[in-house]
């Protein structure tokens, strides 16, 4: 598996060169309705509860200020202030985003609870004597733009009152310093530390920058609530600096806003994607459950025999750590491993992990899939393509990709497609789907990735034209997640509620490992190449990482650093 950056080519055509200003952006809404989900506790209810804190999604925005035309260019941002606020709630900062998107972001409001009552789902109380939300002392002003065409922009930072935290920025028309009643500051206790995320806006003409934030830390077991506001600076700001504005905090133990078991099973009938693969793709999934079936092997440190593995996966060793002593391989005989190296969709299904995200605003429904084998590598070098006899192959593949639902409203919010070793978040307005609200994903040929679109991603160099393709494209093969599904864990539902299956707490690795000799494949094609390109082409094969030079059997999904943390990006 390679964790080199991926970039597409397949075509995106745009209506607009970047000197022509982009319209203002346009509410997004999902291609079909949001059905009325199963009655449960607190899970699309519009409010969650935080502990001591009340907060309610904004999605409705007014145009505060547009910087498009800065500086010629019609990717800028528009700053927006939320509005529609519930009575009793109050507005914690404003919302910023890009142009050249549809309108589709949040802020959240808050207003503080009065205790503990039949209706609150927690059992949380602080024992200070401070009320959660106060007013600001002041403000800031961060920085102020010169343009006349579009009037002039004004950012402004909440000058909190002590032990309390600002929770976002301000943006005005206009030089006059915000009212303090426009906002409120968050008790100390009450948040928690965020980070810089992606870069909204960068000023040519001076060091102002504008991203949007998260939580510092992130995961299932982690109680960051993003606001959904943006930071702002005219000084270098690292990825990992504490900021000055903070995210809040849920201290609600109880999640009274996750969804329920059948909440679950009503979530994934609806927004189940659709995993089409390559039309030339022979290292197809199958079930687990086949796998085993069909002769596979678990093989122990020391001994040459691999042992027949039961259906369940009930003999596999369970629990302590990837040491090394066990290993699961395809059967013995050549006719069975080239059997069971094709796969099986009949019988394949995706297995489901239901875990809070962003502090349990959110519901991750990670969605991972098995292949008994990951085929050789497709080497792309200049107009060159070059199928790899064993280069990229190993036993066994465990991808997954990850639908991000709102917990506030039920709402397909973003998909994660794993690649590799990283992957990428995509917004549901970017997305394609298929039968309403399912999206589609890609998995490409032989490495079985993730992706949104079709097309060819390489893996490389992308100015030389180098690297390992991903090539992605619909099919007649593909399984659909709405229906071939098992949930296989939810671990805040409590014991009980979703029985593990036996194979998921085995922690070895689900394939042999074995090195090639002196990275004979790669020497023999460096070897073809004209001169004047072999020096650039060993220095790129030098960047691969070393499972490339090798088969790795990869660990199953439990030992994958986003089963309890947060997607890597």
């Amino acid at each position: 598996m390679l964790g080199c950056e991926c970039f597409c080519w397949h075509d995106k055509h745009s209506d607009y060169d970047e000197f022509t200003p982009l319209p203002q952006p346009q509410p997004f809404s999902l291609p079909s309705p949001i059905p009325d989900w199963p009655p449960g506790q607190g899970f699309a209810t519009g409010k969650i509860n935080l502990g001591e804190l009340e907060v309610v999604k904004i999605t409705k925005f007014e145009s505060v200020w547009s910087c498009d035309s800065l500086h010629g260019k019609a990717k800028g941002p528009t700053f927006y202030k939320p509005v529609g606020i519930p009575d009793g709630f109050f507005c914690l900062g404003y919302y910023c985003q890009p142009n050249d998107q549809p309108l589709r972001g949040y802020v959240l409001v808050a207003r503080e609870r009065e205790g503990s009552t039949p209706e609150v789902y927690r059992d949380y109380d602080s024992d200070s004597d401070f009320p959660a939300l106060k007013k600001p002392v002041n403000y800031s002003l961060i920085w102020s733009s010169d343009l006349d065409r579009n009037g002039c922009g004004f950012f402004w930072l909440p000058n909190a009152p002590m032990g309390y935290k600002a929770m976002g920025i301000l943006v005005t028309n206009t030089p006059e310093e915000p009212d303090d009643d426009e906002v409120r500051c968050v008790r100390e206790d009450l948040t928690e530390t965020c980070e810089i995320k992606d870069t909204i806006h960068v000023a040519s003409a001076d060091p102002f920058q504008v991203w949007n934030t998260r939580p510092c830390k992130r995961g299932m077991c982690c109680k960051g609530v993003s606001v959904g506001t943006f930071f702002c600076s005219t000084y270098f700001v690292s990825e990992n600096e504490e900021l000055e504005i903070a995210c809040l905090k849920n201290l609600d133990p109880t999640l009274h806003a996750m969804p329920d078991l059948n909440q679950i099973h009503a979530l994934i009938n609806h927004y189940g994607a659709t995993v089409f693969f390559h039309p030339d793709e022979d290292c197809l999934p199958s079930s687990v459950q086949w796998f085993f079936k069909n002769g596979a092997l678990l093989y122990e440190d020391g001994e040459l025999k691999g042992k027949s593995i039961d259906y369940r996966g009930s003999n596999l060793p369970s629990g302590g750590t990837n040491d090394g002593a066990f290993w699961i391989d395809l059967p013995g005989d050549n006719n069975g491993r080239d059997n069971v190296k094709k796969g099986n969709l009949e019988s394949a299904e995706l297995y489901v992990h239901v875990k809070p995200a962003v502090g349990g605003t959110f519901t991750d429904i990670v969605m991972w899939i098995f292949c008994p084998f990951n085929g050789p590598a497709n080497l792309k070098i200049g107009l060159m393509n070059i199928q790899m006899n064993k280069l990229g192959q190993h036993v066994s593949d465990w991808e997954h990709f990850t639908l991000r639902i709102s917990n506030f409203t039920g709402e397909l919010w973003q998909v994660y497609f794993s690649q590799h070793s990283g992957g990428e978040w995509v917004d549901a307005f970017d997305l394609e789907y298929i039968e309403g609200n399912k999206p589609i994903v890609y998995s490409s040929r032989h490495g079985h990735a993730s992706f949104p679109h079709p097309g060819t991603y390489l893996q490389g160099s992308v100015k030389l034209g180098i690297g390992i393709r991903n090539d992605a494209a619909r099919s007649k093969y593909f399984v659909d997640s709405s229906t071939r599904y098992k949930i296989i864990a939810a671990e805040y539902l409590g014991d009980g509620v979703v029985t593990e299956p036996c194979w998921l707490n085995y922690m070895r690795e689900w394939g042999p490992t074995i090195v090639y000799d002196s990275r004979s494949e790669l020497d023999r094609i460096i070897n073809m190449l004209p001169f004047f390109v072999r020096f650039s082409v060993e220095n790129i094969f030098d960047l691969f990482p070393t499972e490339l030079y090798g088969e790795e059997g990869p660990t199953g999904p439990k030992e994958k650093d986003n089963w309890e943390g947060d997607e890597r990006c």
